[in-house]
């Protein structure tokens, strides 16, 4: 074992970089040359994407930095869709932001470089393998995000997002660091393995241990909006420009998943029990909270905020069933599923989010479901595929929601909670009203708006792709699910 060796960092340090010089690159541009910094941050994006992809496809474990960051096949597949997710968001987002005066004047290219930093703290949060270290890249993310919250400096709504978002992230990450240091306390390391041998031994105080991990699990609640720690999310969705809300509702998202992996799975592992019965609790609350308050809402942004609350409610469901007993065997089938429910839920709500930023001009936000009224006669293209995307966050075939919530329930079965089951279902289908109650208003309803949509080819082709890709996975979903259980197998075993 190498442990100064950079290979496993080379992503890493290439965004690093390319983001600085980026910034020192913007600096002397105009504002008629400012679509550079688009372009550049575009192939920064790539050439993160074919570092990760080349340690995909080797299909090796690699760990540097006194095991402090891992370079596994579960963190590399989260990184490749995490550039996927953020390159989308900058696509979708370019002409919205260009209309508010976020990427031009004295703001420059900030957003472009900041959305590339917190990407950057989501990568080290994904290969973390020490508990400072992924408190960095959490941290990283959040001051970027919290900057980004808050960019349009004259709308007084997002300033208070910014400040909502930013008081309760300080609190949880206060919840996520007091976790630490009781865990620190009772095994005497941050190292995930290490702490893993530990607490399996037996040889600690247990007591410690178990409140170490309910703080760390609020922490990680917060982070991933679970009920009863969602309600930054609804403000936040709602308050921040629609570009800012789908970078906060992608990437992070997987980097999340993949710190749960990391500290609840490979770091505490020995204590399943006790934070297994932990996620029951959030995943019941947040797929009740979430689908329940979101029936309600006429904002769109801020439905989709309680149904991302309701999906990672869903989201959990996978974590919490990969011990039974005592008994690993399904760990694998459950984390799998779970992790290609992660990537099913981002990939729809990028394309939701786009579909908001599709809609939106200059001083109109497009915010609000009757927005979407008569869709169908305006553009028959975008109004299927916002059909495709509401029937993939129900659940309904062949969208790719569909197999994802089937996955995970199978995984949920297996274990012999058939009563978890059975409200996962239950409530799913109270979440299918409001979900399609838009496709309703863009089909039978007239049109509010008569106004020509407008698409830059960029946006118009990725939105399209993004919407059908939806609904190819869900008819073809064998090859990503075979991606996701080969890249977890390999990454518990390493």
């Amino acid at each position: 074992m190498n442990n100064t060796n950079l290979v496993p960092l080379y992503a890493e340090i290439f965004l690093l970089v390319s983001a600085s010089a980026l910034l020192l690159i913007d600096m002397f541009l105009s504002d008629a040359k400012r679509n550079l910094t688009y372009l550049l941050s575009l192939v920064i994006l790539a050439g993160c994407a074919a570092f990760s992809f080349g340690d995909l496809a080797a299909g090796t474990t690699a760990y540097t930095f006194n095991n402090m960051f891992i370079s596994d096949p579960m963190s590399n597949l989260l990184k490749l869709f995490s550039y996927l997710a953020v390159g989308l968001t900058l696509v979708y987002s370019r002409r919205y932001s260009d209309d508010r005066g976020m990427i031009t004047g004295t703001l420059g290219g900030e957003m472009y470089v900041l959305a590339l930093l917190s990407l950057l703290g989501q990568m080290i949060m994904i290969s973390g393998n020490n508990f400072l270290v992924i408190y960095l890249g959490l941290e990283l993310m959040s001051l970027a995000t919290y900057a980004l919250v808050a960019l349009r400096r004259n709308y007084a709504v997002s300033t208070e997002a910014a400040m909502k978002y930013f008081i309760l992230g300080a609190l949880s990450s206060g919840f996520l660091l007091y976790g630490i240091s009781m865990l620190y306390g009772a095994t005497g390391s941050l190292d995930l393995n290490t702490v893993a041998k530990v607490t399996a031994s037996g040889t600690v105080n247990k007591t410690v241990l178990v409140f170490g991990v309910v703080f760390v699990v609020a922490g990680l609640a917060f982070k991933l909006g679970a009920a009863p720690f969602h309600m930054w999310v609804p403000d936040v969705y709602q308050g921040a420009p629609t570009s800012i809300t789908l970078l906060l509702g992608g990437a992070p998202k997987l980097a999340t998943f993949a710190i749960c992996i990391r500290l609840l799975v490979e770091g505490l592992l020995p204590l399943a029990v006790d934070w297994q019965q932990m996620l029951t609790i959030l995943a019941v609350l947040s797929m009740a909270v979430g689908n329940i308050t979101a029936i309600v809402q006429t904002n769109i942004k801020r439905m989709l905020a309680y149904s991302t609350i309701a999906q990672m409610g869903f989201m959990l469901l996978g974590l919490l069933s990969g011990v039974v007993n005592g008994n690993q065997l399904s760990a694998v089938n459950a984390y799998s599923s779970s992790l290609f429910y992660a990537i099913a839920y981002v990939l729809t709500t990028l394309a939701s989010f786009g579909m908001i930023l599709l809609l939106a001009r200059s001083g109109f936000e497009a915010e609000n479901i009757e927005d979407f009224k008569g869709l169908n006669q305006r553009s028959p293209w975008f109004a299927f595929i916002m059909l495709i995307l509401m029937f993939s966050l129900t659940g309904i075939p062949p969208t790719v929601g569909f197999y994802a919530k089937l996955s995970v329930l199978q995984a949920v079965l297996a274990t012999g909670q058939v009563w978890l089951a059975v409200v996962a279902v239950l409530l799913s289908l109270i979440g299918a009203f409001y979900y399609l109650r838009i496709v309703k208003a863009m089909y039978f309803d007239e049109p509010v708006d008569n106004s020509q949509i407008f698409a830059n080819r960029d946006m118009s082709v990725a939105l399209s792709a993004n919407g059908l890709a939806v609904l190819v996975l869900g008819v073809l979903p064998g090859p990503l699910m075979s991606i996701c259980a080969t890249a977890m197998l390999k990454t518990l075993s390493s």
